[in-house]
C-alpha cells in the first residue's frame, strides 16, 4: 500500500505544481484570478470501522480553489480599458451565450460595437437617439452619426446692472454700430438656426431714469424709475423689435427690480406685463432657414451696487456635431462629446455578480459561464445591488502574487520529492523482503 500512497501524493503534488505553475504563467494577464489546490485525505474503512488502527491510504485532490479578490486597478489612456473596483463581472455576448469576465480590454469593431479581443460584444441597457436610455437591454453600439443642429429657442441670461448708473443723454437708434452714449451696457452671446448657422445676439440695457432713454426726447422724466431698465435687441447687429405688439415698435421692453435689487418682472413700454416674463423675439434670417423663434428669460438678473456684470448666459441651441470621443462614469453610463460641446448618454454597462462565483465555470480567456452551483446572475447597474464602481481608464491586473506563488512551488517540489523518496524507500523494503532466505 504505501506504492499507492505515495503515488497518490506525486498525483496531488503534480496537481499543485501545475496550479501555480499556471498562476505564474498569468500573473501579468489582465483579469486573470489566482488558484489554489486544495487536498483531502483518503480512509478505507472495513465493515466493522476503521477504529483508532486505521492508517491512512494517501492523498487526493478535493477541489480547485478560485480567488475572485480584486487585483491592482493600473491607468492607461484608453478610455474603453474598465476595470471594475469591487464586486461584478462585465457581462458579454457570445453568439447569443452570456459569459461573464473581470477583463476589461475593450474596443470597437466595425460596425461599432464594444468588442473584446474574443469579437465579444459588452452588453448593458441601451439608449435611443435622443440620448435616454430605454431599459432595453442589448449588445452595446455606438451610434456615431452627426448631431443634427437645433435652432435656439430660449436664452437665459443673468447680468448685474450698476443700480447706480446714470440714463444716457442720447436717444436710443441701434443700428449696425450703437452710438456711444445711447446704452450703458451690452452683452452678446451667440444662437443658432434650424440650419445649425450661429448668430450674435446682442442684448443693449439702457437705465430708464431719463426721458430720452424712452426713446422721446419730449417727453417728462417718468416717476419712480430708478429701478427699471430698457433692453433693446440686436442680432448680427440689427435691430430686432421684440414680438409684443405695437406698443414695442420702439425696439424697447423693461426690465423691473424690486428695492432689494432682486428681479421684478418684464414688461413692455406700455407696462403691460409679458407672459412668463418671457420676451419673445421673431427675426426672419432671409438665408434659407425657418424664422428665429426667442424667449428672452432675465429673471436671474440683478441691479446690486456693484459693477455690472455678466453672471451666466446659456440657450438651448447647437449646431451639427461630430462625435470627438467617449467617456465612461462609475456608474457605467457612456457618454458620448461632440463637437459643438453636447454630450448625449449612449448606453449604459452592467454587471453582473453571483451568489457562488467560486462555482462558476472556467472557459478560458479570463471569462466564466454560470452554472448551477453558481446560481442564477444578479444583473444591475454598478454601485447598485452590492457591485462595484466602473472605472475607465484603468485595467485590472492579475492578482497573482508573485513571490508567495515562487514560495509554493518550491513547497510543491520539495513534497513532490518526499513522495517520491517514499516509494524508492517502499523499493527498498520490498527488496529486503524479497531477499530474505
Amino acid at each position: 500500500m504505501v506504492f499507492n500512497t505515495a503515488l497518490s501524493g506525486i498525483q496531488a503534488s503534480s496537481k499543485d505544481l501545475e496550479v501555480i505553475g499556471n498562476n505564474i504563467a498569468n500573473s501579468a494577464t489582465i483579469g486573470f484570478k489566482g488558484s489554489r489546490a486544495e487536498f483531502a485525505d483518503i480512509y478505507t474503512f472495513g465493515a466493522y470501522g476503521a477504529g483508532n488502527t486505521a492508517v491512512g491510504n494517501g492523498v487526493k485532490l478535493s477541489r480547485v480553489h478560485q480567488s475572485f479578490a480584486t487585483g491592482t486597478l493600473s491607468p492607461t489612456n484608453n478610455v474603453l480599458d474598465l476595470a471594475v473596483n469591487g464586486s461584478g463581472f462585465f457581462v458579454l455576448s457570445d453568439q447569443g451565450a452570456k459569459v461573464y469576465t473581470r477583463a476589461g480590454q475593450f474596443k470597437l469593431d466595425n460596425e461599432n460595437y464594444i468588442v473584446n479581443a474574443n469579437n465579444q460584444r459588452l452588453t448593458g441597457l441601451l439608449a435611443d437617439r435622443t440620448g435616454t436610455i430605454t431599459g432595453a437591454s442589448g449588445d452595446l453600439q455606438i451610434n456615431t452619426a452627426n448631431i443634427s443642429p437645433r435652432a435656439s429657442s430660449t436664452v437665459t441670461a443673468g447680468v448685474n446692472l450698476y443700480s447706480q448708473s446714470t440714463a444716457p443723454t442720447v436717444d436710443w437708434v441701434g443700428g449696425a454700430t450703437p452710438a456711444t452714449g445711447t446704452y450703458n451696457n451690452v452683452s452678446s452671446s451667440t444662437v443658432y438656426d434650424s440650419l445649425g448657422n450661429s448668430h450674435v445676439l446682442s442684448m443693449y440695457f439702457i437705465k430708464a431714469d431719463s426721458a430720452a432713454a424712452a426713446g422721446d426726447p419730449n417727453a417728462a422724466s417718468p416717476a419712480g424709475t430708478q429701478n427699471q431698465w430698457y433692453v433693446a435687441f440686436q442680432i448680427d447687429n440689427q435691430n430686432v423689435p421684440p414680438n409684443v405688439g405695437p406698443q414695442n415698435t420702439d425696439n424697447l421692453f423693461r426690465a423691473n427690480f424690486n428695492s432689494d435689487g432682486t428681479f421684478a418682472g418684464v414688461t413692455d413700454t406700455a407696462n403691460a406685463a409679458l407672459p412668463n416674463n418671457y420676451i419673445p423675439l421673431s427675426v426672419n434670417l432671409n438665408n434659407g432657414s425657418l424664422p428665429l423663434n426667442l424667449n428672452i428669460d432675465l429673471s436671474n438678473s440683478t441691479q446690486f451696487g456693484s459693477p455690472f456684470a455678466v453672471q451666466s448666459t446659456q440657450n438651448d441651441g447647437f449646431t451639427t456635431g461630430s462625435l470627438a470621443g467617449l467617456d465612461i462614469d462609475d456608474s457605467g453610463v457612456i457618454l458620448g462629446r461632440y463637437t459643438n460641446g453636447r454630450t448625449m448618454t449612449m448606453g449604459q454597462i452592467l454587471l453582473a455578480n453571483f451568489a457562488d462565483p467560486e462555482s462558476l465555470q472556467n472557459l478560458g480567456n479570463t471569462s466564466w459561464a454560470e452554472t448551477f452551483g453558481s446560481g442564477q446572475p444578479l444583473i444591475s447597474g454598478a454601485g447598485t445591488g452590492g457591485l462595484g464602481l466602473i472605472n475607465s481608464g484603468r485595467l485590472e491586473e492579475s492578482n497573482v502574487d508573485l513571490t508567495s506563488e515562487l514560495v509554493k512551488l518550491i513547497s510543491a517540489q520539495r513534497n513532490f520529492q518526499a513522495n517520491a523518496q517514499t516509494i524508492r524507500t517502499g523499493d527498498a523494503v520490498t527488496q529486503t523482503i524479497i531477499n530474505i532466505r
